[in-house]
């Protein structure tokens, strides 16, 4: 019966995807009429008017279409009228009445076009998905050893080699690309794409497409997303298992029984999502349900673990439906924005295990993005640990604990408040508290450091909440653990303390720390004259007042004149560059003399 057809209709799918030009090559169907419906070409010319690789595709085939017929291998026509906007969510419905009117053969690659075709007694071929044997031109790029290839246009391709820790950038060939190659290479990873049923495009957009070609994921940018045209090919080198991170026997408990709210955190490239994967087999071999939420879906795990996108575009939907389906742990690649930790806190807080991976730079700053976005007091119900990854392997990891208590640099018992404490976890030792002090979540180092910081924090709190009563005052503020003095003019004194020290009272209340009122007029005798030593190296001019000194802010005096004010480093110096204006100064002093100051 096929063979008897002379006239076919192709859809949208078979054109994007090649199949309609491999068709008509074939013997039985030479000298065939190909009917091109202009609804076709509507949807061609608004995929590539917003950019996307499909409809540029999709047009070059119809342009081998009009070759094949100038050769006398087809007879081609378009046909129909041009569909209007507000009809193109009707395109498949007109490409199916065209080919009735025809009485045509209707070919697609889309399954649900060819059953909805033999429901209407169209003559229908469906070519389905097959596994494409040929090599991609973008694998010839990789090695056993290569993490990721880089091509860009009018650049000589490039590849990361190596594992993580001990990565190195290396050129593939000493021949800068041209674009067209660059076009040819994104063409033929889409055609595969379509057609591979273990590939997929999951982002397509105007400029950047986003294919996961088995297990590489491949990032395509072009004019106007990128200023060139641009193919990125990551793909994972690493199948690790938790037992090649060596974890000790206390952490390997933690996970089996009592973290349930995990932060898997590092800079890119260092090994997060090799972790992850290695988590979620961890926790499948533990008998476990996991599943994973990623876009894009690249994360490499067993038939067994089910990978969750963005359903209908929002990870909120999938959320909805994992909630539903009750997984034991749920991976979820990557946490990045404002949504994303909200979701992840949403899920946790339903009861379900999460491992969320995150960028940072060091362990606490995971725990940080968490602040703002959720109440503080959740965070360690949301997070109870974070394991930081760098250069392939386990640095640091860190549990969040739930007190009450005094913060560490504060002294007084009713300065009492809830603390979150970031512990070391193979130690227990306390490196991060985070707390509210006044208006401001705090997130303190616990160290030799901590006291000078709080003191800090609290002096520039008590100098916001003196100005509001005394806005036109100068005002000095020092504070000494618990307690602080504030130096303010004579004559706002009294207004400041108030009848009977109601006011001041009020303050120290609010403030949760003892104040002592005095006159500016007596602070000038307490300021310190501190001796500097000038050192210059080929680029700086160092002033050098001594460690003892690190923190305090000083005014510099040229002969006596005033230069300006700074910081001391916490080295104990000032670092100032020779071709600065004020390098230039310091160099020609004949004396340098610093003053400490006590003004926030």
């Amino acid at each position: 019966m096929l063979n008897n057809m002379k006239i076919i209709i192709p859809d949208t799918s078979v054109i994007i995807d090649g199949r309609i030009t491999q068709l008509v090559k074939r013997k039985e169907y030479r000298g065939c009429k190909v009917l091109i419906s202009e609804a076709v070409v509507a949807e061609l010319e608004n995929q590539a008017n917003k950019g996307k690789e499909s409809g540029f595709k999709g047009l070059e085939e119809l342009v081998r279409l009009r070759d094949y017929s100038k050769e006398g291998i087809i007879e081609l026509e378009h046909v129909g009228r041009r569909p209007r906007i507000s009809e193109f969510k009707d395109i498949d419905d007109i490409i199916r009445n065209t080919a009735k009117e025809a009485d045509g053969l209707l070919v697609t690659s889309d399954r649900i076009q060819a059953r909805v075709s033999e429901t209407k007694g169209i003559n229908v071929l469906y070519l389905r998905k097959k596994r494409v044997k040929k090599e991609l031109r973008i694998l010839k790029y990789f090695d056993h050893d290569t993490m990721s290839v880089h091509l860009r246009d009018k650049v000589v391709p490039m590849a990361k080699r190596g594992k993580p820790g001990n990565i190195k950038l290396v050129k593939l060939s000493d021949k800068p690309l041209k674009e067209r190659e660059l076009v040819k290479i994104a063409r033929e990873i889409i055609e595969y794409a379509r057609v591979d049923p273990d590939s997929f495009i999951e982002i397509e957009r105007k400029g950047a497409t986003v294919v996961q070609l088995k297990q590489i994921r491949i990032a395509i940018a072009r004019p106007p997303f990128a200023d060139g045209f641009e193919i990125t090919a990551v793909r994972p080198i690493a199948d690790v298992k938790l037992d090649d991170y060596k974890l000790s026997e206390r952490l390997l408990n933690r996970l089996k029984e009592s973290a349930e709210g995990i932060f898997v955190a590092g800079p890119p490239g260092a090994g997060k999502s090799t972790f992850s994967q290695a988590l979620a087999e961890f926790y499948k071999n533990q008998g476990k349900i996991v599943k994973t939420m990623e876009s894009p879906r690249d994360l490499v795990v067993s038939d067994e673990i089910t990978q969750y996108g963005p359903l209908e575009g929002e990870m909120e939907k999938t959320a909805d439906i994992l909630l539903l389906v009750r997984p034991d742990y749920t991976i979820y690649d990557e946490v990045r924005k404002t949504n994303d930790f909200r979701i992840f806190a949403d899920m946790r807080l339903a009861g379900v295990g999460m491992v969320g991976v995150t960028h940072a730079n060091k362990g606490i700053d995971a725990i940080q993005r968490l602040i703002g976005r959720v109440e503080l007091g959740m965070i360690p119900q949301i997070v109870d640990t974070v394991i930081f990854i760098k250069d392939g392997r386990i640095e640091k990891v860190y549990k969040v604990m739930f007190t009450v208590k005094v913060p560490a640099g504060m002294m007084e018992a009713d300065l009492a408040r809830p603390v979150i404490e970031v512990r070391d976890f193979e130690t227990d030792i306390a490196e991060y508290e985070i707390y509210t002090f006044g208006e401001e979540t705090v997130v303190m180092p616990v160290g030799k450091e901590e006291r000078t910081v709080t003191e800090k924090l609290a002096a520039e709190r008590v100098y916001q909440e003196i100005k509001k009563y005394a806005r036109n005052a100068r005002i000095d503020v020092e504070v000494t653990g618990s307690s602080a003095i504030v130096w303010i003019d004579d004559k706002y004194i009294p207004k400041i303390i108030g009848r009977q020290g109601k006011k001041i009272e009020k303050i120290e209340r609010a403030l949760g720390i003892g104040i002592d009122i005095r006159p500016l007029e007596n602070k000038s005798e307490r300021e310190e004259v501190i001796k500097i030593t000038l050192e210059e190296t080929d680029k700086y001019v160092h002033l050098i007042a001594g460690p003892e000194y690190a923190g305090k802010m000083v005014e510099i005096y040229k002969d006596g004149e005033y230069l300006f004010t700074a910081t001391i480093g916490r080295k104990g110096e000032l670092k100032v560059a020779k071709n600065s204006d004020f390098g230039r100064e310091l160099i020609d002093a004949r004396e340098i003399t610093a003053k400490s100051i006590r003004k926030v």
